[in-house]
């Protein structure tokens, strides 16, 4: 059977993690979400995978490659062009004009298909769901799920009659306007015949064009409430409740990786830590070849990546630290991401920690550190105790 799966959002609300990784190559736990999709499309039997690219397409093409090692066959549009440099610059063309793209090829879609946005961790029986949509003898489905009403205007709001068939679609409405708080969840399941309603060679969406078009026309279009785990990692915050639910094992079919060293801590390979020396309090992952020194405090739920180095006295406490970080002598992170350059919030305010001069604070674990801290950094991390960033 066939799919696709939607990849060529910039991811602007992903920010700063996306400026340098696509939003399915964002990791949960050193694996990138899509590996999760493609995990669930070959356990239903889809195992012909069309994947449209824009955004760091290398990235996804680079890893994924034709799909032999996932068990599947995975082939790639790229939406963009080459500019007078030779580097690829990416021009998404819309989720529906990617569909388009990949038809007017050559027809690929020749029967049922699912379509799934690349950006959620989902736990969905695709099986029952198309067995659904053929018996309604839909030409287009979504899976739907309920969320509280003050999450609403982050959705796609579906409005359905008695039988199920969709009678309004608003995409992000405030929570005045929405008219259900049943959401799209950006899983699809489509006939052939939809391409009859998209046009060819200009940007078309699925959400806020597509779907309004066939609820115009009274085509046969439905929407399927179905109860399944949907973690949608669309904002900093959803990255950040993610991997905290990973921790905590409120997720299913996502396991922690590497070795449980102690209850609730687990470990990659080659971790240089004295325990009887640190302070760790689970759940906490930390990544293989990293240094934890003497003094450090870790509190979970938190995540610390591959390679990173943690100074004596730091804090760590619920915060997700990525690989290659350095956190220097003292500074306590609270309910913090470390990506890079970058500090960020939980609720995804953003420090360029080199731009405000703090790089001396958090660095990247590859670089040398100065043989002795400079005495006005020392002067400063005493005077308040540490550095809370």
């Amino acid at each position: 059977m066939k799919a696709m799966i939607l990849a060529a959002g910039k991811g602007t609300r992903v920010r700063p993690i996306t400026y340098t990784i696509p939003k399915p190559m964002i990791p949960i736990l050193q694996k990138p979400v899509m590996e999760f999709l493609l995990e669930l499309l070959r356990k239903h039997g889809f195992d012909q995978i069309m994947v449209n690219v824009s955004h760091l397409a290398e990235e996804i093409e680079n890893y994924f490659r034709d799909g032999q090692r996932f068990g599947v066959q995975i082939g790639y549009s790229f939406e963009g062009k080459i500019d007078d440099q030779g580097k690829l610059v990416g021009e998404a063309i819309g989720s529906a004009g990617g569909m388009r793209r990949i038809q007017d090829f050559s027809p690929f879609f020749d029967d049922t298909f699912v379509v799934l946005c690349g950006d959620a961790l989902i736990d969905l029986d695709l099986t029952a769901a198309v067995k659904w949509h053929r018996s309604r003898g839909a030409m287009a489905t979504i899976i739907t799920k309920s969320v509280p009403q003050e999450e609403v205007s982050s959705y796609g709001v579906v409005v359905t009659d008695n039988e199920n068939r969709v009678r309004a679609f608003q995409e992000k409405p405030s929570v005045e306007e929405a008219l259900s708080t049943n959401i799209n969840t950006g899983i699809y399941i489509f006939e052939p015949e939809v391409f009859k309603y998209i046009p060819s060679g200009v940007q078309y969406d699925i959400g806020s064009q597509l779907f309004p078009h066939l609820v115009e026309i009274n085509a046969p279009f439905y929407a399927i409430p179905m109860d399944f785990e949907w973690v949608d990692i669309g904002k900093v915050p959803d990255y950040w409740r993610a991997i905290r639910g990973v921790l905590l094992g409120e997720i299913k079919n996502v396991q922690i990786p590497g070795y449980q060293v102690a209850p609730s801590i687990y470990t990659g390979l080659n971790v240089a830590v004295n325990w009887d020396r640190v302070d760790i309090t689970g759940p906490v992952y930390i990544g293989a070849m990293t240094r934890i020194e003497d003094g450090a405090k870790i509190v979970g739920p938190s995540m610390i990546g591959p390679n990173c180095w943690i100074c004596g006295g730091v804090t760590v406490d619920n915060s997700v630290i990525f690989e290659w970080s350095r956190l220097g002598p003292g500074v306590r992170l609270i309910d913090k991401l470390v990506f890079g350059r970058y500090c960020v919030d939980k609720m995804g305010t953003a420090i360029d920690v080199q731009a405000a001069a703090l790089d001396w604070l958090i660095t990247d674990a590859r670089q040398t550190p100065p043989a002795e801290i400079p005495p006005e950094h020392q002067a400063i991390a005493e005077f308040l105790g540490g550095i809370t960033v």
